[in-house]
């Protein structure tokens, strides 16, 4: 995609303004992609641009529109340019290096998608189920995982109430339910009318042939189909395929509403809340959500925005050259399109005031908790550790992180407690543990030039001994500049009768009713929740083992064969050692391994 790097060289000295006016010289009048960097190398801001020449020389004139500009500049310590071969494979890329950076003076949009082929996009989880019910109903799909397939002999109970064709069993040969398989598709993309007409041929051919039964099926088939367009409440009848984006900004924050539209059905809405600066203006935000959005995502024939992106042509061609098609982008002005932005434009206003409203409320109690501890500012980043086990055993330890905008469960983490040289239940080693790979990872991060997430205030599930453990792990790795708090339960465990520890202090309690208290409760109970479910699922995986799993010798093949012989892993335990001999591949000296193994007691 790219023709050449260039580099800013390392140790010249210059810095901002100086250092730009140096790079201008040596950089070609191409397309490409420019990359700011600050002190410790972290990306301040990723741009494209026709010319690199042209576009680089704006910032060396020192002509800045906005004081944000001029501070990105000042702290620009080196830059990186990639040329490209067209400004569109510039707008590609530009996009991709946004997303991965999350450059500190770009619009980001804050979405956290999981690589994949995919159809939709569906706005919800109900969105999901909604279609993949409509999916069994009217195209007879299978569910099951790939191993219940292999291994049914018998429909089951979705064949017997129309759900499935049954392939597993013949009841549908493969070509036919390749079939439905492409009508499936068919349908996902767009094509819902052709499909019914399809359908309801097929079921007048079977009428007419006097094949009745088949006739119904098909009937049932197309009623299924016909149920979507009376189910949703705002159907166009104009959009069959389309995505329609709405912007509202306010106070220095953003939301973009997009509503999905496919197969000329209303599958939902979501918002979205990208990071931006009062001063940027609406078109750029939404030209710059728009190369990010769809960057791991299927696009659509038609995108509808509230607002004109002024690369509205460059993200066609982009957008085209992805999906292999004609890809449109407008601004509707009048009729059904434009009263589908109205209806988004009036959604995005509303759930940014809920947010600025919620933000505002957790901004009030950040700035408790910064009064209650002492801290000398309100925490951005509040990680919270927890540890769950039964007597010692499947140990987990459990962090969550909370912040502004409450809950971050995309950076929650759990640690699976590895040191053998635990006593059961020793939960300060544990805590040890999850606090020496949390921290001990953040320092290797820093110290190659990364930008790793730093909490201001760490929260630890006990007192006095708890803490102590902590901040002695915390000194050692050299992070000893965060704040760390034990939080005690009360006798009982009552809420309300929690005390707080931290260094150089004597024990303390909140009042009863202090929203910081309450706060901080929610902290602890998702914690707890979560070390726990993380236990939980540890737990149920190592009783899912099979005891043969810790035998010598015995692999895939001989663990099949064994079971086979013997039906379960508790009928290999109860046979005798020339039983286990005429299995095939198991040796004598390995027999006796078996036989030993569930006889040692």
């Amino acid at each position: 995609m790219t023709d050449d790097t260039v580099i800013s060289a390392e140790g010249s000295g210059l810095m901002g303004m100086a250092l730009i006016q140096d790079e201008v010289k040596r950089l070609p009048d191409a397309p490409g992609v420019y990359r700011m960097l600050g002190e410790g190398g972290e990306a301040l801001y990723v741009g494209k641009a026709k010319s690199l020449k042209k576009r680089v020389t704006h910032y060396a004139q020192g002509r800045f529109h906005t004081q944000r500009i001029a501070h990105m500049v000042h702290l620009t310590r080196a830059m990186e340019f990639t040329t490209t071969r067209t400004e569109t494979e510039a707008l590609l890329l530009e996009s991709n290096l946004i997303k991965r950076l999350k450059p500190r003076f770009n619009v980001v949009l804050r979405d956290h998608s999981t690589p994949g082929d995919y159809f939709g996009p569906f706005a919800s989880t109900w969105a999901v189920n909604r279609t993949v019910n409509i999916l069994q109903k009217a195209f007879l799909l299978r569910s099951c995982s790939d191993s219940v397939y292999e291994t049914r002999t018998r429909p089951c109970m979705l064949h017997q109430i129309k759900r499935c064709s049954a392939p597993c069993t013949g009841l549908i040969s493969l070509e036919g339910y390749g079939e439905l398989v492409d009508e499936a598709h068919d349908f996902m993309r767009g094509k819902s009318r052709a499909v019914m007409k399809r359908l309801s041929d097929e079921m007048g051919a079977a009428a007419e042939d006097m094949e009745f039964e088949i006739a119904a099926r098909l009937r049932d088939r197309i009623r299924a189909l016909s149920a979507i367009s009376m189910e949703q409440g705002i159907n166009p009848e104009t959009v069959d395929e389309a995505d329609v984006f709405a912007l509202h900004a306010e106070g220095g924050q953003a939301c973009v509403q997009v509503f999905f539209f496919r197969a000329g059905q209303n599958w939902g809405n979501r918002a979205y809340f990208p990071r931006v600066d009062k001063t940027d203006e609406d078109g750029d935000i939404i030209d710059a959500f728009l190369g990010q959005f769809y960057e791991d995502k299927p696009v659509p024939r038609l995108i509808l925005l509230s607002h004109a992106a002024p690369n509205a042509a460059l993200l066609e061609e982009a957008f085209a050259m992805k999906a292999g098609r004609k890809v449109e982008i407008a601004v509707p002005q009048r009729g059904e399109k434009r009263q589908l932005v109205a209806h988004a434009l009036t959604n995005a206003r509303e759930a940014l005031g809920r947010k600025m409203a919620e933000s505002s409320a957790q901004s009030k109690i950040l700035a408790a908790v910064c009064e209650a501890f002492g801290l000398e500012a309100s925490p951005e980043r509040i990680e919270v550790y927890d540890n769950s086990h039964i007597m010692g055993t499947n140990a987990v330890g459990g962090m969550i992180v909370a912040g502004p905008e409450g809950f971050q469960k995309n950076q929650y983490r759990k640690f699976n407690i590895r040191s053998q040289d635990l006593v059961p239940g020793d939960d300060y080693g544990m805590m040890r543990e999850v606090l020496s790979r949390r921290f001990g990872r953040l320092v290797k991060e820093e110290e190659a030039g990364e930008t790793p997430a730093r909490p201001d205030l760490v929260l630890i599930d006990g007192g006095a001994g708890q803490l102590a453990a902590a901040l002695e792990i915390m000194a050692d790795l050299g992070v000893d500049d965060i704040a760390v708090v034990g939080v005690a339960k009360g006798p009982d465990r009552d809420a309300g009768l929690e005390r707080f520890f931290m260094p150089g202090k004597e024990p303390f309690m909140l009042e009863p009713k202090s929203p910081a208290l309450y706060y901080l409760q929610r902290l602890r109970d998702e914690a707890h929740r979560f070390a726990i479910g993380s236990h939980r699922v540890r737990r149920s995986i190592e009783m899912r083992k099979n005891p043969l799993d810790e035998i010598e010798g015995v692999g895939p093949g001989r663990k099949k064969a064994l079971l086979h012989a013997f039906g379960s892993a508790k009928g290999v335990s109860k046979a005798a050692v020339a039983d286990l001999v005429k299995v095939e591949g198991v040796s004598a000296q390995l027999a006796q391994r078996i036989y030993d193994f569930f006889h040692r007691s």
